[in-house]
Formats: structure tokens, sequence, C-alpha cells
């Protein structure tokens, strides 16, 4: 089961371990405080918006063409910035570093 690092923005740390998922499901389940998923993972809105680890771009992948579209209404975006919903753990990305924002809207 892959472990996923959250950075909260004032430098807290929280790890959690979790089955194959999205990023998202991870944290809501785990109660990772700033990642509220309003939209259940349907790229329907950017309340799980996370910045990835410079060292983890290339294995989460590109920005979808919706996700892209949502994180249009999303704070201080940048070009690390993803949906959380949109990664897919899977056992290569045990280790994932992600940081969140400020805040989520």
């Amino acid at each position: 089961m892959p472990k996923i690092i959250f950075i909260q923005h004032d430098g807290a740390e929280r790890t959690v371990e979790t089955a194959n998922g999205s990023a998202m499901q991870a944290a809501v389940s785990h109660g990772v405080r700033g990642i509220d998923g309003d939209c259940g993972g349907a790229a329907a809105c950017a309340t799980c918006h996370v910045y990835v680890h410079t060292d983890w771009l290339a294995r989460t992948g590109p920005r979808g063409e919706m996700e892209a579209a949502m994180l249009e209404f999303a704070e201080e975006v940048l070009p690390n910035s993803r949906l959380a919903c949109q990664i897919q753990l899977t056992d290569g990305l045990d280790g994932l570093v992600l940081m969140l924002p400020a805040a989520q809207h």
C-alpha cells in the first residue's frame, strides 16, 4: 500500500498509508486537513487542489483537460498544481509528496 506525505501550508506533515485509489480519497478517508473533495472525485470542483513535489511530477502524469479547466477556479495555481482526485495511487507512487495551498475554494 502506498504512503502519501501531505504537507500543510504551515509545514506540518501528515503521512497516510492507503489502498490504491485517488490521493483525494486517501486524504478524505484519513481526515487530512485542507482536502475537502466536495465533488467526490469527479473533477467538478477544486477543493482538492495540491502541489505535486517536483520529484514526483513525471510519475503522477500531466493534467487532464477537465482538470486544467477546474484549476482555473483555484487560487495560487502553479505549474505543479493538480487535483488530488485525478492522481491515481499505485505502489509506484509510494512516498508521494503533496503540498497543500493556503486555502481551497
